[in-house]
Protein backbone atom coordinates (compact mmCIF):
# COMPACT_ATOMS: atom_id res chain seq x y z
CA UNK A 1 0.00 0.00 0.00
CA UNK A 2 1.16 3.49 -0.88
CA UNK A 3 2.16 5.10 2.43
CA UNK A 4 2.05 8.54 0.82
CA UNK A 5 -1.64 7.95 -0.06
CA UNK A 6 -2.43 6.86 3.54
CA UNK A 7 -0.58 9.87 4.91
CA UNK A 8 -2.31 12.22 2.48
CA UNK A 9 -5.72 10.69 3.28
CA UNK A 10 -5.09 11.08 6.98
CA UNK A 11 -3.94 14.64 6.45
CA UNK A 12 -7.04 15.37 4.36
CA UNK A 13 -9.33 13.85 7.01
CA UNK A 14 -7.53 15.83 9.70
CA UNK A 15 -7.96 18.99 7.68
CA UNK A 16 -11.64 18.24 7.12
CA UNK A 17 -12.15 17.54 10.84
CA UNK A 18 -10.31 20.73 11.76
CA UNK A 19 -12.41 22.69 9.28
CA UNK A 20 -15.62 21.13 10.65
CA UNK A 21 -14.52 21.89 14.20
CA UNK A 22 -13.71 25.45 13.20
CA UNK A 23 -17.13 25.92 11.60
CA UNK A 24 -18.82 24.40 14.66
CA UNK A 25 -16.83 26.67 16.94
CA UNK A 26 -17.71 29.71 14.89
CA UNK A 27 -21.37 28.70 14.89
CA UNK A 28 -21.27 28.24 18.67
CA UNK A 29 -19.57 31.61 19.11
CA UNK A 30 -22.19 33.20 16.87
CA UNK A 31 -24.99 31.54 18.85
CA UNK A 32 -23.44 32.66 22.14
CA UNK A 33 -22.96 36.17 20.81
CA UNK A 34 -26.58 36.27 19.64
CA UNK A 35 -27.79 34.92 22.99
CA UNK A 36 -25.56 37.37 24.89
CA UNK A 37 -26.79 40.25 22.73
CA UNK A 38 -30.40 39.17 23.30
CA UNK A 39 -29.87 38.93 27.06
CA UNK A 40 -27.98 42.20 27.12
CA UNK A 41 -30.79 43.86 25.18
CA UNK A 42 -33.36 42.46 27.61
CA UNK A 43 -31.30 43.67 30.58
CA UNK A 44 -30.81 47.06 28.95
CA UNK A 45 -34.51 47.35 28.17
CA UNK A 46 -35.40 46.29 31.69
CA UNK A 47 -32.84 48.73 33.09
CA UNK A 48 -34.22 51.50 30.90
CA UNK A 49 -37.74 50.55 31.96
CA UNK A 50 -36.68 50.75 35.62
CA UNK A 51 -34.68 53.93 35.16
CA UNK A 52 -37.44 55.79 33.37
CA UNK A 53 -40.38 53.92 34.89
CA UNK A 54 -43.70 55.73 34.98
CA UNK A 55 -46.84 54.07 36.23
CA UNK A 56 -50.31 54.86 34.97
CA UNK A 57 -52.97 55.04 37.67
CA UNK A 58 -55.76 52.53 37.14
CA UNK A 59 -59.21 54.01 36.55
CA UNK A 60 -60.53 51.16 38.76
CA UNK A 61 -58.92 52.90 41.75
CA UNK A 62 -60.03 56.45 40.97
CA UNK A 63 -63.00 58.53 42.09
CA UNK A 64 -63.95 61.60 40.06
CA UNK A 65 -65.55 64.15 42.39
CA UNK A 66 -66.91 67.22 40.63
CA UNK A 67 -67.28 70.21 42.94
CA UNK A 68 -68.39 73.78 42.35
CA UNK A 69 -64.68 74.69 42.47
CA UNK A 70 -63.62 72.12 39.89
CA UNK A 71 -62.80 68.43 39.42
CA UNK A 72 -61.01 66.39 42.07
CA UNK A 73 -59.64 62.90 41.45
CA UNK A 74 -59.09 60.62 44.45
CA UNK A 75 -56.93 57.50 44.31
CA UNK A 76 -58.16 54.72 46.59
CA UNK A 77 -56.00 52.55 48.84
CA UNK A 78 -57.80 49.23 49.22
CA UNK A 79 -54.48 47.60 50.19
CA UNK A 80 -54.56 49.43 53.53
CA UNK A 81 -58.27 50.09 54.19
CA UNK A 82 -60.27 47.64 52.06
CA UNK A 83 -63.56 47.97 53.94
CA UNK A 84 -63.48 51.76 53.86
CA UNK A 85 -62.76 51.72 50.13
CA UNK A 86 -65.56 49.22 49.56
CA UNK A 87 -68.10 51.35 51.45
CA UNK A 88 -66.93 54.64 49.96
CA UNK A 89 -67.14 53.11 46.47
CA UNK A 90 -70.64 51.79 47.17
CA UNK A 91 -71.73 55.23 48.40
CA UNK A 92 -70.34 56.80 45.23
CA UNK A 93 -72.10 54.23 43.05
CA UNK A 94 -75.50 54.90 44.63
CA UNK A 95 -75.04 58.66 44.20
CA UNK A 96 -74.97 59.35 47.94
CA UNK A 97 -72.50 62.24 47.72
CA UNK A 98 -74.24 64.00 44.83
CA UNK A 99 -75.59 67.33 46.07
CA UNK A 100 -73.84 67.21 49.45
CA UNK A 101 -71.14 69.67 50.52
CA UNK A 102 -67.98 70.37 52.50
CA UNK A 103 -69.51 71.67 55.70
CA UNK A 104 -66.41 71.85 57.92
CA UNK A 105 -63.31 73.45 56.47
CA UNK A 106 -60.46 74.60 58.71
CA UNK A 107 -57.75 76.61 57.02
CA UNK A 108 -54.40 74.83 57.28
CA UNK A 109 -56.01 71.60 58.51
CA UNK A 110 -58.82 69.66 56.79
CA UNK A 111 -61.90 69.97 54.57
CA UNK A 112 -64.68 67.65 55.75
CA UNK A 113 -67.55 66.67 53.49
CA UNK A 114 -70.67 64.54 53.63
CA UNK A 115 -74.14 64.69 55.12
CA UNK A 116 -74.14 67.04 58.11
CA UNK A 117 -77.90 66.54 58.59
CA UNK A 118 -77.49 62.73 58.73
CA UNK A 119 -80.87 62.50 57.00
CA UNK A 120 -79.90 61.27 53.55
CA UNK A 121 -80.90 57.64 53.06
CA UNK A 122 -78.32 55.06 52.05
CA UNK A 123 -78.00 51.30 51.88
CA UNK A 124 -74.25 51.59 52.57
CA UNK A 125 -73.94 53.87 55.57
CA UNK A 126 -73.18 51.51 58.45
CA UNK A 127 -70.36 52.01 60.97
CA UNK A 128 -66.97 50.69 59.92
CA UNK A 129 -64.34 48.90 61.93
CA UNK A 130 -61.23 51.06 62.12
CA UNK A 131 -58.48 50.36 59.60
CA UNK A 132 -55.72 52.52 61.06
CA UNK A 133 -52.89 50.21 59.94
CA UNK A 134 -52.08 46.77 58.57
CA UNK A 135 -49.65 43.99 59.45
CA UNK A 136 -46.33 44.35 57.64
CA UNK A 137 -45.89 41.20 55.58
CA UNK A 138 -42.43 39.80 54.68
CA UNK A 139 -43.03 40.72 51.02
CA UNK A 140 -44.54 44.12 51.78
CA UNK A 141 -44.44 46.74 49.01
CA UNK A 142 -43.23 49.28 51.59
CA UNK A 143 -40.26 51.21 50.19
CA UNK A 144 -38.26 52.78 53.05
CA UNK A 145 -36.87 56.29 52.62
CA UNK A 146 -36.40 57.87 56.04
CA UNK A 147 -35.35 56.30 59.35
CA UNK A 148 -36.05 57.34 61.98
CA UNK A 149 -38.98 59.70 61.44
CA UNK A 150 -40.57 62.00 64.00
CA UNK A 151 -43.72 59.85 64.17
CA UNK A 152 -42.49 56.46 62.96
CA UNK A 153 -39.52 54.12 62.97
CA UNK A 154 -39.48 54.42 59.19
CA UNK A 155 -41.32 56.36 56.53
CA UNK A 156 -41.46 55.67 52.84
CA UNK A 157 -44.05 54.70 50.26
CA UNK A 158 -46.56 51.95 49.56
CA UNK A 159 -47.83 51.97 45.97
CA UNK A 160 -47.19 55.69 45.63
CA UNK A 161 -48.76 56.62 48.99
CA UNK A 162 -46.64 58.15 51.77
CA UNK A 163 -46.52 55.56 54.54
CA UNK A 164 -45.04 54.78 57.93
CA UNK A 165 -43.84 51.58 59.55
CA UNK A 166 -43.30 50.36 63.09
CA UNK A 167 -40.45 47.87 62.82
CA UNK A 168 -41.05 46.40 66.27
CA UNK A 169 -44.84 46.01 66.06
CA UNK A 170 -44.49 45.12 62.34
CA UNK A 171 -47.32 47.40 61.25
CA UNK A 172 -47.71 49.86 58.36
CA UNK A 173 -50.06 52.79 57.77
CA UNK A 174 -50.68 55.75 55.46
CA UNK A 175 -49.60 59.23 56.50
CA UNK A 176 -51.64 62.40 56.96
CA UNK A 177 -49.84 64.28 54.21
CA UNK A 178 -51.56 67.10 52.31
CA UNK A 179 -54.16 65.52 50.04
CA UNK A 180 -54.70 62.44 52.24
CA UNK A 181 -58.34 61.30 52.35
CA UNK A 182 -59.67 59.67 55.53
CA UNK A 183 -63.01 58.77 57.11
CA UNK A 184 -64.32 61.12 59.79
CA UNK A 185 -65.46 59.62 63.11
CA UNK A 186 -66.42 60.36 66.70
CA UNK A 187 -64.28 59.36 69.68
CA UNK A 188 -65.33 55.80 68.95
CA UNK A 189 -62.65 54.33 66.65
CA UNK A 190 -65.30 52.24 64.88
CA UNK A 191 -67.82 54.99 64.19
CA UNK A 192 -66.85 56.11 60.67
CA UNK A 193 -69.68 55.83 58.13
CA UNK A 194 -69.70 58.18 55.12
CA UNK A 195 -68.36 61.63 56.05
CA UNK A 196 -64.75 62.06 55.00
CA UNK A 197 -62.05 64.70 55.04
CA UNK A 198 -59.15 65.85 52.90
CA UNK A 199 -55.97 67.22 54.47
CA UNK A 200 -55.49 70.76 53.13
CA UNK A 201 -52.72 72.15 55.33
CA UNK A 202 -49.51 71.24 57.05
CA UNK A 203 -49.43 67.50 57.62
CA UNK A 204 -51.26 66.75 60.92
CA UNK A 205 -49.13 63.67 61.53
CA UNK A 206 -50.48 63.28 65.08
CA UNK A 207 -53.51 61.74 63.36
CA UNK A 208 -51.41 58.91 61.89
CA UNK A 209 -52.66 55.53 63.16
CA UNK A 210 -55.64 57.30 64.72
CA UNK A 211 -57.74 57.66 61.57
CA UNK A 212 -58.53 55.37 58.65
CA UNK A 213 -56.78 56.86 55.63
CA UNK A 214 -58.21 55.27 52.48
CA UNK A 215 -57.12 57.53 49.64
CA UNK A 216 -55.26 60.58 48.38
CA UNK A 217 -56.05 63.42 46.01
CA UNK A 218 -54.00 62.95 42.82
CA UNK A 219 -55.61 65.66 40.69
CA UNK A 220 -57.30 68.98 41.42
CA UNK A 221 -55.78 69.80 44.81
CA UNK A 222 -55.98 73.47 43.85
CA UNK A 223 -59.75 73.07 43.75
CA UNK A 224 -59.77 71.61 47.26
CA UNK A 225 -57.68 74.56 48.45
CA UNK A 226 -60.32 76.88 46.99
CA UNK A 227 -63.10 75.56 49.28
CA UNK A 228 -64.87 78.10 51.45
CA UNK A 229 -63.46 78.15 54.98
CA UNK A 230 -65.27 78.11 58.29
CA UNK A 231 -64.24 80.04 61.37
CA UNK A 232 -61.82 78.37 63.76
CA UNK A 233 -63.88 79.48 66.75
CA UNK A 234 -66.77 77.50 65.24
CA UNK A 235 -64.60 74.43 64.75
CA UNK A 236 -64.50 75.20 61.03
CA UNK A 237 -68.19 74.41 60.60
CA UNK A 238 -70.04 76.55 58.05
CA UNK A 239 -73.56 76.96 59.42
CA UNK A 240 -74.90 78.77 56.34
CA UNK A 241 -75.36 75.97 53.80
CA UNK A 242 -75.37 78.46 50.93
CA UNK A 243 -71.75 79.35 51.75
CA UNK A 244 -70.45 75.78 51.62
CA UNK A 245 -68.51 74.34 48.69
CA UNK A 246 -70.71 71.83 46.89
CA UNK A 247 -70.21 68.27 45.66
CA UNK A 248 -71.99 68.19 42.33
CA UNK A 249 -71.32 64.52 41.61
CA UNK A 250 -69.00 61.64 42.41
CA UNK A 251 -68.30 58.81 39.96
CA UNK A 252 -66.05 55.76 39.69
CA UNK A 253 -63.25 56.25 37.20
CA UNK A 254 -64.09 53.04 35.36
CA UNK A 255 -67.62 54.34 34.65
CA UNK A 256 -66.39 57.56 33.03
CA UNK A 257 -66.40 57.45 29.21
CA UNK A 258 -62.87 56.70 28.01
CA UNK A 259 -62.52 59.98 26.13
CA UNK A 260 -63.44 61.87 29.31
CA UNK A 261 -61.09 59.99 31.63
CA UNK A 262 -58.08 61.83 33.00
CA UNK A 263 -55.00 59.67 32.41
CA UNK A 264 -52.60 60.20 35.29
CA UNK A 265 -49.02 58.97 35.60
CA UNK A 266 -46.28 59.24 38.21
CA UNK A 267 -42.68 58.05 38.51
CA UNK A 268 -42.13 54.79 40.36
CA UNK A 269 -40.19 55.10 43.60
CA UNK A 270 -37.36 52.86 42.38
CA UNK A 271 -36.90 54.63 39.05
CA UNK A 272 -34.07 57.06 38.30
CA UNK A 273 -36.39 60.06 38.04
CA UNK A 274 -37.66 59.73 41.58
CA UNK A 275 -34.36 58.52 43.00
CA UNK A 276 -32.71 61.68 41.71
CA UNK A 277 -35.41 63.74 43.41
CA UNK A 278 -34.79 61.92 46.70
CA UNK A 279 -31.04 62.41 46.40
CA UNK A 280 -31.54 66.09 45.72
CA UNK A 281 -33.70 66.30 48.83
CA UNK A 282 -31.08 64.61 50.98
CA UNK A 283 -28.09 66.62 49.80
CA UNK A 284 -29.76 69.94 48.87
CA UNK A 285 -27.07 70.07 46.21
CA UNK A 286 -28.07 73.42 44.78
CA UNK A 287 -26.26 76.77 45.13
CA UNK A 288 -29.47 78.26 46.53
CA UNK A 289 -29.06 76.23 49.74
CA UNK A 290 -26.38 77.54 52.09
CA UNK A 291 -27.39 75.20 54.91
CA UNK A 292 -27.39 71.67 53.53
CA UNK A 293 -29.63 70.15 56.18
CA UNK A 294 -29.00 66.81 57.86
CA UNK A 295 -29.83 64.42 55.04
CA UNK A 296 -33.32 63.62 56.32
CA UNK A 297 -36.31 63.41 54.00
CA UNK A 298 -39.90 64.55 54.57
CA UNK A 299 -41.86 62.02 52.52
CA UNK A 300 -44.93 64.27 52.54
CA UNK A 301 -42.94 66.76 50.47
CA UNK A 302 -40.62 64.47 48.52
CA UNK A 303 -43.17 62.09 47.05
CA UNK A 304 -44.01 60.84 43.54
CA UNK A 305 -46.10 63.58 41.97
CA UNK A 306 -48.82 62.74 39.48
CA UNK A 307 -49.16 64.45 36.14
CA UNK A 308 -51.66 64.28 33.30
CA UNK A 309 -50.38 62.03 30.52
CA UNK A 310 -49.75 63.70 27.18
CA UNK A 311 -51.88 62.21 24.41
Amino acid sequence: MNTNYILNSRLQRSALNLRAATFAGLALLSLCATSFHSQATQVANKSQETNNAQETLSQDNLIYMLTDKGMIVIELADFIAPNHVKQFTALVEEGFYDGLDFYRVIDGFVAQGGDLSEKKASAHNGPLQAEFSRISEPKSEFYPVQSPDLYADETGFIKGFPAGRDTEAKTEWLLHCPGAVAMARTNDANSGTSDFYIVIGQAPRQLDRNMSVFGQVVYGMEHVQAFSRGKREDGGQISDASQRSKIISARLGKTIPKLEQIVLTRPTVRGDIFQQRLEGGRTLDNPFFHHKGNGNIDVCYYRPMTSVAQH
